[in-house]
């Protein structure tokens, strides 16, 4: 069971990767968008794992790849937004969030199967 303590990190910390990604999107000449989906914190905060959802699929491997290299840099920026307030910065884990696209692949197999009658 998740304590207050570890729910309020992980808002912080997800608030702050939203701000940073919306505004790194912008920055961008490309169109993408980087959804910060849900953050998880170990118990002793050591750990956040920090769920990502990137559109379109096509820039997936390359943007995962970018914000995997600058981990240490990630980490440096969320240790000076919530610095005061923890004494130790959490080690940031990134991954990939595919439930979207589960559930549309999902209702996609879904739709096909309601085309098909069986007999």
């Amino acid at each position: 069971m998740e304590s207050n303590r570890q729910r309020k990190v992980a808002q912080i910390i997800q608030e702050d990767f939203a701000e940073l990604f919306r505004k790194q999107a912008s920055e961008s000449k490309q169109t993408f968008l980087v959804t910060v989906s849900d953050v998880k914190v170990t118990a002793d905060l050591s750990i956040a794992k920090i769920y990502l959802s990137i559109f379109p699929q096509e820039f997936r491997k390359t943007i995962m790849a970018e914000i995997q290299s600058s981990k240490a840099a990630y980490r440096n920026f969320i240790g000076q937004k919530m610095g005061k307030q923890v004494r130790i910065i959490p080690e940031i884990q990134f991954y990939l969030d595919t439930t979207l696209d589960d559930v549309e692949r999902i209702e996609r197999e879904l739709k096909g199967e309601g085309d098909n009658p069986v007999l």
